[in-house]
């Protein structure tokens, strides 16, 4: 009887050890931390099957602010933008590779004013990847050519505590080097960073506040850029209207 008491209180002893130590596990698996973001910002997997629509400013510090109307549709592989920038529109418009460009709502226009106003299908191409990239993160990050560091680090940015992701990129996908803070608690992404060279500092990193929901996932309201090395504000890009449908 008292060999099975002592046993018990041994068990006993050892979940509640097992127990505690489960509550002070940080995730320090890249892959594990991955999961859990994603599992934040988009909880029911909607990011691939896509389809709709959101307006962004983008502001410049000296410069007129540029309002962007940005349609994606992934499964149709459909992409347009319709910007606004000092009281001229334009629109750049992708079905698969499939190109088309507007000016003043004319597909007709002069090389001058294409030229002028960056007209063509490789800056289509541009704005469609730079749109499914920072508005798709960290989803994005499940990405072929995508190398995930393996290990997850503790940094401490601007005041705050996070776990960082490392990624670069196979060669054909792209040359830099990011990283990517979450929040440790909840897994948020709050903050990424790029670097062209590292060890010469340069590249940006940009500051994510807020969030609105955009198809049923957590998206940044806002995105402010700054400098790494002078930690020079550079702009910011801000979600006023989001919407979108499964259809």
């Amino acid at each position: 009887m008292k060999n099975a008491f002592r046993c018990l209180l041994v068990c006993f002893a050892a979940a509640i050890t097992l127990s505690v130590s489960a509550q002070s596990v940080k995730i320090t698996d890249a892959e594990a931390l991955l999961e859990q973001a994603i599992a934040y910002h988009d909880p029911d997997g909607n990011w691939n099957d896509f389809a709709g629509e959101f307006m962004v400013v983008s502001t410049r510090p000296g410069k007129s602010s540029r309002h962007s109307l940005v349609r994606m549709d992934h499964p149709r592989s459909y992409f347009r933008i319709e910007i606004n920038l000092d009281g001229i529109d334009t629109a750049l418009e992708l079905q698969g590779e499939s190109c088309r460009l507007e000016y003043q709502g004319q597909t007709d226009f002069s090389e001058s004013i294409a030229e002028k106003h960056r007209l063509n299908c490789e800056r289509a191409r541009m704005w469609r990847n730079y749109y499914s990239y920072l508005y798709g993160l960290p989803m994005k990050l499940r990405d072929e050519g995508t190398r995930l560091d393996p290990e997850v680090k503790a940094k401490v940015f601007k005041g705050k505590k996070y776990q960082v992701l490392k990624v670069t990129y196979d060669e054909a996908v792209g040359g830099d080097t990011w990283y990517f803070y979450f929040d440790p608690e909840t897994h948020a992404m709050q903050v990424y960073q790029f670097y062209h060279d590292e060890s010469k500092n340069d590249g940006e990193y940009i500051l994510l506040e807020e969030e609105v929901l955009l198809n049923g996932m957590r998206i940044p309201r806002k995105r402010s850029w700054y400098t790494n090395a002078e930690d020079k504000f550079l702009g910011a890009d801000i979600l006023l209207e989001a919407g979108g449908s499964k259809e």
